[in-house]
């Protein structure tokens, strides 16, 4: 795999080569400022595979899920089960998470959207308002933290400077999709505000499949002064998702609109209402010095019948990150340099009740006995050294450390029976060094290359034991990931291209094993590489002046395998690992006219994926062919209305949406690998938006 992405690699670079000589660049195409970083860099300079997706990008979709969006980005899979029910992996890391994403960090404006254990949830974010997207892949996000594939930026949406508007927007379509949203904003030379709220209601191609939530967003920023900012962002989401849970093979290929029978039985379903709040400062202090900081609180309470029991949890969290930047020279040479830390403090409790729903057929769940409480405190703590040193104009080096503490204690709080908080439970002082070089070669072409080090941290559940005792003997997952690429643009900044050849090895591995149907206990299983090829090409062409073609293609050629793998008395070292597919290709062709039509179509191919560690069972490879056209004009100059209409599937493809790793059939059950995909569905809607 090594020797065929090489020459692929290679093949890339030559035929850039010989575009480059067509004519010079003179601007950048890729001149994007990242804000994430707390040290800010073009997009073109930075020594590591970052992808961003902006929100034009996620308004070429229905604009109800980021599935169809992430997944056009070289190295990242989003697995959709239901609109509650995912798993985003970047390069294979977190692909045998069974219900959620893990070993991945996300942050919506610096608020973390993962949790003190590791699991992150972003699908309950509005896209309406989100205005950027940064994904940086692997562990090359020094001041991020534990997050071993990557970190996941999500930005909120601006109001356009010194304009303000007021937009009404209605969507419809098949399975009984309805959202409806409003929104708002307001910008002066100092303020900036936009707010949204947004209801919907969807009633799922499957049984048991109901989604509806509300959201409303707030976001403002206001000058303070000649260099000062203050920041605000709030979110609020109440949701209540009815689960169909995956389903076996028989019934995958004969009857995918069924769900899992004991989860119809029961009308299982999780619900919750979930707050997030931030403010943050930055401030110049002089142009050597400046400074962000932030603080930020998030808490959920959520309800979630289930057929093996009733769970009911509350989750509160507060943090803190901060950084100072210093920007000088250092023997002659630009630099500039941040020191930072992130900080929070999560508690989690829950309740598990008996679920009486198969002695009152036809009621679903009925809460019974409270059989078991317990009491989580988690808390981590970053620290960071980054630093940016111009060598030349040409070269730039990047260079950071981490430090990262991870803590646990729990508490039994069941009836009489509190056992008083246990010892907390550390997985030691975790560093993390990184170093990168991008070379200019020439104006708007770069090559990059990078080594760096992550971890991700077992969960909660994971440490415990079947008896409910931690595990002290098990050890976070760590990894180095190597990684070279080029970024380039041609044919006067209309061609933009990016290839890059990776390999990142993981050592203690960490296996959930399967115990019961809700239960799993973690272990260190061995070692597992991730190597990869990815790449991404765009082109602008615009024909006489009135309208605009632009084709793309990216795709990941990937080959993930355990080294060692050893579970009990099965080996499946050299098997290929379970949960992602061995490779990943999409086309895309946008059509724009001045006028304001747009048509937008996507095909994106994925690849067999294993079903479980023993490779014996392979999900089947798939297209899938989406479509949208859009039309916008104005009235009176003042009243902007959008017409849109698409369809998703359009090929009508039966398929996996995602997949349950290692799925085991309890008593005479098959095994529930599958979540299906919605069959060819159909949606529409307009907006109308007064100009201020």
């Amino acid at each position: 795999m090594f020797k065929k992405s090489f020459y692929i690699f290679t093949f890339f670079l030559s035929v850039f080569s010989v575009l480059g000589q067509v004519k010079k660049d003179t601007i950048s195409l890729s001149g994007i400022t990242l804000k994430g970083s707390p040290i800010k860099n073009v997009l073109q300079n930075t020594a590591a595979s970052v992808s961003v997706i902006t929100s034009a990008d996620i308004d070429k979709s229905d604009g109800i899920i980021l599935t169809p969006v992430l997944n056009k980005i070289p190295g990242v899979t989003m697995q959709q089960g239901a609109l509650n029910t995912n798993r985003i992996t970047i390069r294979g890391i977190g692909s045998r998470s069974q219900f959620g994403t893990n070993k991945i960090k996300a942050y919506f404006d610096g608020i973390p959207l993962t949790s003190g254990e590791g699991e992150t949830t972003i699908d309950d974010i509005d896209l309406a308002s989100i205005e950027k997207i940064e994904i940086i892949k692997g562990p090359n996000a020094t001041s991020f933290g534990s997050g071993l594939g990557g970190v996941i930026q999500l930005f909120s949406r601006e109001t356009t400077l010194m304009e303000s508007f007021g937009k009404s927007t209605i969507t419809f379509g098949s399975f009984g999709l309805l959202q409806q949203r409003l929104s708002a904003g307001y910008s002066d030379a100092k303020t900036n505000l936009f707010a949204s709220y947004t209801d919907l209601d969807i009633e799922g191609f499957r049984a048991n499949s109901s989604y509806k939530r509300k959201s409303f967003n707030l976001h403002g920023k206001q000058k303070i002064g000649s260099n000062g900012t203050l920041s605000f962002l709030g979110v609020f989401t109440r949701l209540k998702a009815f689960i169909p849970s995956s389903i076996n093979e028989t019934d995958f290929m004969n009857n995918p609109e069924r769900a899992a029978p004991t989860w119809a039985a029961a009308q299982g379903f999780e619900s919750y209402d979930k707050f997030m709040v931030g403010l943050g400062y930055e401030h110049r202090f002089s142009n050597k010095w400046s400074m962000q900081t932030s603080i930020f609180s998030n808490s959920k309470d959520a309800y979630e019948p289930r057929p093996f029991d009733i769970i009911d949890d509350k989750t509160t969290a507060i943090g803190f990150r901060a950084n100072i930047n210093y920007k000088d020279q250092l023997l002659t040479l630009p630099m500039e340099l941040s020191l930072g830390t992130e900080i929070q403090y999560e508690n989690y409790e829950y309740a598990l009740f008996r679920n009486l729903y198969r002695s009152q057929p036809g009621q679903g769940s009925v809460q019974g006995d409270k059989f078991s409480a317990i009491k989580q405190n988690r808390n981590y703590s970053n620290y960071f050294l980054q630093m940016v040193l111009l060598l030349s104009k040409k070269l730039h080096l990047e260079t950071g450390l981490a430090l990262n503490r991870t803590k646990y204690s729990l508490q039994n709080v069941f009836e009489n029976n509190a056992t008083g908080i246990k010892e907390p439970f550390t997985f030691g002082t975790v560093l993390s060094p990184r170093i990168g070089l991008s070379y200019k070669v020439s104006n708007g072409k770069n090559f990059f290359a990078s080594v760096s080090n992550g971890f991700s941290t077992p969960s909660v559940a994971e440490t415990l034991t079947p008896e409910g005792q931690i595990n002290t003997t098990l050890k976070p997952e760590i990894g180095w990931n190597y990684e070279i690429g080029f970024k380039g643009n041609w044919l006067e900044n209309k061609l933009y291209t990016e290839v890059t050849l990776y390999t990142t090895q993981i050592k203690n591995l960490l296996v959930a094993r399967r115990t019961a149907e809700d239960q799993f206990v973690g272990i260190n299983a061995g070692s597992s590489s991730h190597s990869g090829l990815e790449f991404l090409v765009n082109y602008n062409l615009t024909a006489w002046n009135k309208f605009k073609i632009t084709p793309y293609i990216s795709g990941s050629v990937n080959n993930f395998k355990f080294k060692e793998f050893i579970d009990g008395n099965a080996n499946y070292s050299g098997n290929q690992l379970t949960g992602v597919p061995e490779n990943q290709f999409n086309f895309g062709l946008d059509f724009n006219i001045k006028k304001g039509f747009s048509i937008n179509s996507s095909f994106r191919t994925m690849g067999e994926i294993p079903l479980n560690d023993s490779n014996a069972k392979y999900s089947e490879r798939y297209s899938l062919l989406d479509l949208k056209t859009t039309y916008v004009f104005t009235i009176l100059k003042i009243l902007k209305v959008e017409l849109n209409a698409g369809v998703n599937n359009a090929l009508n493809t039966k398929y996996a949406a995602n997949i349950l790793p290692n799925a085991v059939g309890f008593g005479n059950a098959a095994p529930r690998y599958f979540y299906p995909g919605n069959p060819v569905n159909y949606y529409g809607g307009f907006s109308v938006g007064y100009l201020f």
